[in-house]
């Protein structure tokens, strides 16, 4: 299941977070990262059918 603040890829290769879920498994607001002749923020909204992918986060100690 997608939530709010998860990091997905779109099949169209652009790299989102999910800002919002609009209705769990079907729509959802999204703040895609578009690198098309400059790099730009569109908040957008998006299907569940437009995710390809989400990724998963892990968390590594920095040393001192």
């Amino acid at each position: 299941m997608i939530k709010e603040y998860d990091k997905v890829r779109l099949k169209t290769g652009e790299i989102a977070r999910i800002s919002e879920v609009l209705e769990a498994g079907v729509a959802y607001i999204a703040e895609i990262i578009r690198n098309s002749g400059g790099f730009s923020i569109t908040i957008d909204s998006i299907s569940h059918d437009d995710i390809q992918s989400v990724f998963e986060e892990t968390e590594k100690p920095i040393t001192a």
